[in-house]
């Protein structure tokens, strides 16, 4: 199984920007470095706060605007687009097929916050391939 590191302060940003949105759909960009290899995994060193311009508790897409301006900053930063990420504020973490659908960018996990149990959030990542979804470890680390 992959893994993924992300810093803690990542985690309670992104922690911080679902729960703001309560009842609605939240939703960012991560950026990092991949390693080289087979090895997969990477770490996470940048977070972007995107809006959803859906507005909807069950529903996102990013401003397209938003999009090209972070995705310069990445380049500019000499990182990769490591993940897409959204919150469920009320159902759990799981790939939907609505998420499948819209998993189209090749090389990019797919992020879950779910908020179901307000007192124990719930991060999961994805990796789409072949239109199949796999689950990649995430390790939040100090620091």
């Amino acid at each position: 199984m992959q893994q993924l590191q992300m810093p803690q302060a990542i985690f309670d940003r992104m922690l911080a920007q679902a729960k703001q949105a309560v009842p609605l759909e939240a939703c960012g960009i991560l950026a990092g470095r991949l390693p080289s290899g087979d090895e997969g995994g990477g770490c996470v060193e940048k977070f972007y706060e995107m809006t959803n311009a859906d507005k909807s508790a069950v529903h996102f897409t990013m401003v397209p605007e938003e999009q090209f301006k972070v995705a310069r900053d990445i380049r500019a930063c000499g990182l990769e687009m490591m993940a897409v990420y959204h919150s469920h504020p009320a159902t759990p973490a799981r790939f939907s097929q609505e998420d499948m659908r819209l998993a189209v960018t090749p090389g990019v996990m797919y992020m879950i916050l779910s908020l179901a149990e307000a007192f124990a959030p719930v991060l999961k990542s994805f990796s789409v391939e072949e239109g199949a979804a796999s689950e990649v470890q995430i390790q939040i680390v100090k620091g």
